[in-house]
């Protein structure tokens, strides 16, 4: 939240259990980039701000991926 947003926006997830966690940000057309997390992580809420920066306007994703957890959000950045 917000979405649409500019510059920044949050990313709430929580863990269940401890594990390995990925968060990845891709462009429209699949391309990589942006890695806000890619460690351990123990059970709990988190909450990541992501700014945007120079990014162009358009649509992104977020994945998620832990365990056996794979989760795709959609991202609407407007300028």
């Amino acid at each position: 939240y917000p979405n649409p947003f500019n510059p920044v926006t949050n990313i709430k997830y929580s863990l269940a259990k401890p594990g390995f966690v990925k968060l990845i940000v891709y462009d429209v057309l699949g391309r990589e980039v942006a890695i806000l997390i890619k460690k351990q992580q123990e059970t709990g809420s988190y909450n990541i701000s992501f700014n945007v920066g120079s990014f162009a306007s358009g649509v992104y994703f977020y994945r998620l991926e832990s365990g056996n957890i794979n989760l795709i959000k959609k991202m609407m950045v407007l300028k």
